[in-house]
């Protein structure tokens, strides 16, 4: 009998690897986010995966990571390298208080046509130009507007688009769109990943809103998350509270159970977001929100979110 049950798990978890990844999500793990004193750091584990925490995809671009010292100065990571399927980092906690780590971005991407061919606008980041002509390697041409094209590979045109994509035609941003162009098709996006690591007494200066996009204003301190209370979130978008937020819950060590065990919820009229623990250990939380109020006049939408991992300890 137990060896037909270690058969069946086998094959379950063979299935699992043979099925295709219908999203990767990205994650920071750190080794931990609470600390006594400030002679000590934290080591990060960051990626992208189906499941949070399980290193089986990419590891994370570090170019970007931040981070923010307890009193809202920059500070900075040490020791960045990249794997296979994670990267890994350090940050030395040397000032008591909650620093903030991870990683903001914000741009708008989309297509447009133009004399009958579409053309991509948004960043190409870690892939080289293929040429500054309007065909991969023609030399000396130009990008509409008089600015030199950038181009790289691009794919498919995105879903309802018409007319032929060339793997050239690709702009860094809005500016670069010629006055003549049709089908205009721009989305804004702004993300965020952060994580919280605390030394010694909580403080909340790195929670200070910008007031742009979606930003999570903790009612519960991560630093004070117990498996045995409940944790509160206000969710803001441009510095006012959120109602109707997704936000996805999912416990970590996904590897080691047979369902994700995730909870989806929403935020109240008031923004605010009440999570219930199941059990101690890492959590990944992520909030994502639509809208039409994008800060770029030629957009249409805009597209939020907002990404952390709380440890939530045994009471």
């Amino acid at each position: 009998m137990r060896f037909n049950s270690l058969l069946a798990a086998t094959a379950a978890v063979c299935s699992a690897i043979a099925t295709p990844a219908l999203a990767h999500s990205q994650w920071l793990l750190p080794s931990t986010t609470i600390l006594s004193g400030t002679g000590n750091g934290v080591t990060v584990d960051a990626g992208a995966s189906t499941s949070p925490f399980f290193a089986d995809h990419v590891a994370m671009n570090l170019d970007d990571v931040k981070v923010w010292e307890a009193d809202g100065t920059e500070g900075k990571i040490d020791n960045p390298a990249r794997g296979r399927y994670r990267s890994t980092f350090d940050v030395m906690v040397d000032k008591p208080g909650t620093w903030k780590i991870g990683v903001e971005q914000s741009s708008v991407s989309g297509s447009f046509m133009l004399d009958g061919e579409m053309w991509r606008v948004g960043s190409m980041r870690g892939r080289p130009p293929m040429g500054a002509g309007l065909r991969p390697g023609a030399p000396g041409g130009e990008a509409p507007g008089g600015r030199p094209g950038q181009g790289g590979p691009g794919g498919p045109p995105p879903e309802g688009g018409r007319g032929r994509f060339d793997p050239a035609h690709v702009l860094a941003t809005p500016a670069d769109i010629p006055a003549n162009a049709t089908d205009v098709k721009l989305s804004e996006r702004i993300s965020r990943n952060f994580i919280f690591v605390t030394a010694d007494a909580p403080t909340m200066t790195v929670f200070k809103p910008v007031g742009k996009g979606l930003e999570m204003e903790p009612i519960t301190h991560p630093g004070s998350l117990v498996a045995d209370e409940e944790g509160q979130f206000r969710f803001l978008v441009d510095g006012k509270p959120a109602a109707g937020v997704a936000v996805t819950v999912v416990p970590g060590g996904k590897r080691f159970r047979e369902a994700e065990e995730a909870q989806e919820l929403k935020t109240g009229a008031d923004g605010v977001l009440h999570v219930k623990w199941p059990i101690p250990g890492m959590y990944w939380l992520s909030a994502e929100l639509d809208d039409h109020h994008p800060g770029d006049p030629r957009a249409a939408e805009r597209r939020m979110s907002y990404t952390t991992t709380l440890e939530v300890v045994a009471p």
